[in-house]
Order: C-alpha cells, then sequence, then structure tokens
C-alpha cells in the first residue's frame, strides 16, 4: 500500500513536507493518522465503516507499536503512527516490556520504575551462563572483567542515549539508534543494523530452543522418578549428602550422553525404554516441533506479551535458589593465580574472553535504550538513571556468578565442573531446580513466538515490503529457524558458547562501533575531535573486533 495513500477516502492529510536546509523533508513532517477505534467497533452507521483492508492494516499497526524495537522496519509508516502507550520494547534473552507515555511523546515514569524497567529489560537467561563463564577467567580477573565490561557498555550506552542530539536542524525526537545510524551511514547504516539485530534475536532463539530441550528433558526426569519412586541413577560424578552437587561432563572425559550411560547402567526394561524414547539430545529437541512450530505461524503473536512477568518472577528465583544453595554448601575457595590446582581453577585463565563474549550480551541494551528513556518523567536523569540500572544489573550479576562459583563444592568436584547453564549441576529430582525449570520452560515458551516474529517482521518486511507476505513465505522461514535451533540442541547444546559468539557479533557494531564512530564524526563537524577522545574510541572499536575475533581463537 502506498505510504501516500489515505486510508479512508473522507480523511484528508496534509502531504506537504517540511523542507528545510536544501528543499529536503524532514522525516517526520507528514502528519500521523490511524483508525480510530470508534470505527473498530461498529459504533456508527454501516456505510462509514472502514474496510475489511483498512481494518486489517490497523491490527497490524497496533501490533507493530506492540513489539516495536529499535530497527526502523518495525515502525509502521508514518500516517499510521499509533499512540505510544502500546509500545513494547525487547532485549535478547531478556524480557519484553509495555511502555506506557504520554501523546505527546513524554512519558510520565518516575525514575525509581525508569530503574526498573531497564534491570528488567536487560536481565534473561544470559544470567545461567555466568557462573561458567567466571570460571572460564578465573575467579579474581573474572569479577574485575564484569566491573570493566559493566563500564564499558554504559559507556557506550551513554554514546548511544546522546548520539540524537549529534543531529543539529533535524527533529529526532521519535528517532532510535538505528535512525541516527541511517542519517550517518546511509543505506549501509540501515542492512547492517539489520543484519546484527538479526544476528542477536536468531541466537536467541537459538539458545531458547537449547534450554527449552534442556529444561523440558529434566522436568520429564523428574515426574518419571517421582511416578515410578525411583532415585536418579548414580552414573555421574556427584557430592555425597541430601544436597547434591554433580558434575555431568568432568574436566578431561569425553562429554558422554547421560541418557546413553543410564541405559548402560540400568537392567530395568521399561526404564531402558523410557530413556530411549526421552533422550536429550536425540528424541526432546523435536518433540518441541510439534509445540513451537505452530505458535511461530500466528499472524499475532499479542497474546503471548501478557505473560512476560514470568521472566521478572524466574530472575527473582533464580537469585533465591543461589542463595538457599550457598547456604547449603557453604563456600569453597583457594587462590591459584596462574594454575589449576587441587580441583580449584585459576584466578587468571587465558579462556577469560569466553567471559567478555557472555556480557557483551548480558549487558545489551543499546537497542532500546532510547526508548525505555523516554518514558522518563525527568529527562534530565536520564544518564543518572541508566546508570544506577546499571550499577544493579552489574550487582545482579556478580552476585549469581560469585555466589555460584563459590558454593561449588571443591575440591571434592574440580571447579571446572561447573556447567554453561549452572543447573545442570543440580540433580533432576532436586525439588528447586525442578519448579526454576518449569518456571524458566513456561516463560520461555511464551517469548518465543515473539522473538519469531521480530525476526519476521524485520527480515520479511525488508525483503518484501510485507511482515505475511504469504504462508509459504512464513512457512519457510519458520522451518529455517526451527531446524536450526534442533540441530544446535542435538550436535552442539552449549548455551555459553552460543551466547558468547551472539553477544560479541552484535555487540560489535551497536556497542563498540557504531557509538564511537557517530561521536568522533559529530565532534570532527564541529572541529572539536581531540587525539585522546580519537585513541579512546578507536580503542573501544579496536576492543570490541578483538572480543569477536577471540570467541573463534580461543
Amino acid at each position: 500500500m502506498d505510504d501516500f495513500e489515505p486510508l479512508l477516502p473522507d480523511v484528508i492529510t496534509d502531504k506537504t513536507p517540511d523542507v528545510e536546509h536544501g528543499g529536503k523533508p524532514e522525516l517526520n513532517s507528514r502528519r500521523p493518522f490511524y483508525v480510530p477505534r470508534n470505527n473498530l467497533h461498529g459504533n456508527i452507521s454501516p456505510n462509514e465503516q472502514v474496510t475489511a483492508e483498512v481494518s486489517a492494516m490497523n491490527s497490524r499497526i497496533q501490533y507493530y507499536s506492540k513489539l516495536t524495537t529499535t530497527h526502523k522496519t518495525l515502525v509502521p509508516p508514518h500516517h499510521v503512527i499509533p499512540s505510544e502507550e502500546e509500545i513494547y520494547v525487547y532485549s535478547p534473552l531478556g524480557s519484553a516490556l509495555q511502555l506506557e507515555s504520554s501523546i505527546d511523546g513524554f512519558g510520565k515514569n518516575p525514575s525509581i520504575v525508569t530503574i526498573f524497567s531497564i534491570w528488567n529489560t536487560m536481565m534473561g537467561t544470559s544470567i545461567l551462563s555466568l557462573p561458567w563463564a567466571l570460571k572460564e577467567a578465573g575467579f579474581t580477573f573474572g569479577i574485575i572483567l564484569i566491573i570493566v565490561m559493566s563500564m564499558l557498555m554504559l559507556y557506550c550506552c551513554y554514546r548511544v542515549v546522546k548520539s540524537r542530539q549529534t543531529i543539529v536542524h533535524i527533529d529526532t525526537s521519535s528517532w532510535e539508534f538505528p535512525d541516527v545510524c541511517k542519517y550517518y551511514f546511509g543505506s549501509f547504516g540501515q542492512w547492517s543494523s539489520l543484519f546484527f539485530s538479526l544476528i542477536s534475536l536468531y541466537g536467541a532463539m537459538i539458545v531458547y530452543w537449547v534450554l527449552m530441550s534442556n529444561f523440558l528433558y529434566n522436568t520429564g526426569i523428574f515426574i518419571y522418578n517421582h511416578v515410578h519412586n525411583m532415585s536418579e541413577v548414580n552414573h555421574v560424578l556427584s557430592t555425597n549428602g541430601s544436597h547434591k552437587v554433580i558434575c555431568p561432563n568432568p574436566p578431561g572425559v569425553h562429554e558422554i550422553n547421560s541418557t546413553d550411560m543410564s541405559i548402560i547402567v540400568s537392567n530395568d526394561t521399561a526404564f531402558h525404554e523410557f530413556q530411549e524414547w526421552w533422550s536429550k539430545t536425540n528424541a526432546v529437541p523435536f518433540y518441541l516441533i510439534l509445540l513451537l512450530l505452530p505458535l511461530l505461524g500466528f499472524k499475532s503473536a499479542s497474546f503471548f506479551a501478557r505473560f512476560n512477568i514470568l521472566g521478572t518472577i524466574s530472575v527473582v528465583y533464580l537469585i533465591i535458589l543461589v542463595t538457599l544453595k550457598a547456604a547449603q554448601q557453604g563456600f569453597h575457595l583457594e587462590f591459584h593465580w596462574f594454575e589449576s590446582t587441587n580441583n580449584f581453577v585459576a584466578e587468571f585463565r587465558l579462556s577469560f574472553p569466553h567471559l567478555t563474549g557472555v556480557l557483551a550480551l548480558a549487558f545489551f541494551i543499546h537497542n532500546c535504550a532510547i526508548t525505555l528513556l523516554k518514558n522518563n518523567q525527568h529527562q534530565e536523569n536520564n544518564i543518572r538513571d541508566l546508570s544506577i540500572a546499571y550499577l544493579l544489573v552489574g550487582l545482579t550479576y556478580l552476585y549469581v556468578a560469585v555466589m555460584t562459583f563459590a558454593a561449588f563444592p571443591s575440591p571434592e568436584l574440580p571447579k571446572d565442573c561447573i556447567e554453561p547453564n549452572f543447573l545442570d549441576n543440580l540433580s533432576s529430582n532436586d525439588i528447586t531446580a525442578f519448579i526454576s525449570r518449569v518456571f524458566l520452560l513456561f516463560q520461555m515458551t511464551t517469548v518465543y513466538p515473539l522473538l519469531g516474529y521480530l525476526i519476521r517482521v524485520q527480515l520479511l518486511g525488508h525483503l518484501f515490503g510485507n511482515v505475511y507476505p504469504s504462508f509459504v513465505h512464513v512457512f519457510v522461514l519458520n522451518i529455517v529457524i526451527v531446524c536450526s535451533g534442533v540441530l544446535v540442541a542435538k550436535f552442539y547444546p552449549n548455551i555459553g558458547s552460543i551466547i558468547r559468539y551472539s553477544g560479541a557479533t552484535c555487540s560489535l557494531a551497536f556497542v563498540f562501533v557504531y557509538p564511537s564512530l557517530i561521536h568522533m564524526i559529530s565532534l570532527q563537524r564541529k572541529g572539536r575531535l581531540s587525539w585522546p577522545s580519537t585513541i579512546f574510541h578507536c580503542f573501544l572499536m579496536v576492543l570490541g573486533v578483538a572480543n569477536l575475533i577471540a570467541q573463534f581463537l580461543i
């Protein structure tokens, strides 16, 4: 449908663009237009009701507004922009939040609400991999890296928030960061933003499939064992006592499918058959297809956005779980600076890029920071509130990572036994871990269709100008997404590595390169670019490139 074609014949829109500086029209010069709600509920005479095409367009735009992200493909045409009360933002592996702001574009949220919104949006399933990532860097050096990375990510996010102010003579009040990238870098900025945005979403969907397979498998094992009054088969290295911690993949031993080992040590024919049909890698990932593939085909997934409060509940429960387990196990720490000794890891390890890759995604909020801060009641406090939110997120990550690492029972078990998903170090029969897995499984099942919709809007919207070109287009895209998740869950179910790969990739553009380049270009145009600023921001860009390369070398 042509952008300048009115939806209703008797509605007249102002098509005269505002011309400034060389006669170029502003991006937001057209008046917004949308179909009034009473036209959708039949409260007018039959001859004045809108057509089915208009109604479909209105429904589409309303859904855009619920799931809009920073990418331009998710922004509806300017003449059908709805009110901002229904905007949703989403961070990879984080939570979706509904934003409430007034029609004049200025939010009414106090600072405490803004801070919590940023914390809630940033927190996600990457928290499950932080203890493993801390172990990969070493306890002391890992803590330092978490603090340093949080400061670097905060500074780059600060540059993102300030990026709109570098553009003068143009109204950028409704712009997001990809719009700024397009202004400075043209079509390259637009398409590269699309690419890196898709990488973050695609990686998140793969991580979700692996985790959902894991949680569904362990949930099935828990139910089966309790129904048949069975205790877990003792084929896995574990601690003694009532509060068991297990080591599914001991260091130096080739990873063994625990399902196959259970078959070997068990003489129960029924249990043997159950394990064959409930294999962690050969069966459960395929069962998820029956549930999730139909959900991806929905034209509207707004129903699932109502359950995102479960993300907050899951994170709070994980914090309680970590505290409980630490109280039960106590702290087990020894300090060996450069060599691992007596089942304890060194304080500094060369595999530290694993942690920086995970943190690049764990602290990633840059794609929706501007949108979140637009709703702050006191705009002059934006930077302060953003800094406080980053501080709280950093403290949350530090608490979970440090407590889990410190409480891991060494030397009885090697610290290297800490899994990329620390819940895997808890037995399938652990009731507290069971509750956590059920919460996370349901929450991820509701978020997964939202991620699929975002990919569909961004990719198909760019390629075909329509988020739902046909059933065949959408079905093929969904098959590719689902098959990718199944293959990774079967052959490479390591969420830590998947998170660090996707985190280092998407942060390269949105965090390190584009904010630094935009800042330097704006200063250079004003004649205020200094050598210290140039060196520092070039260092940030080199750091982002090095972080990405290191993920594939170490």
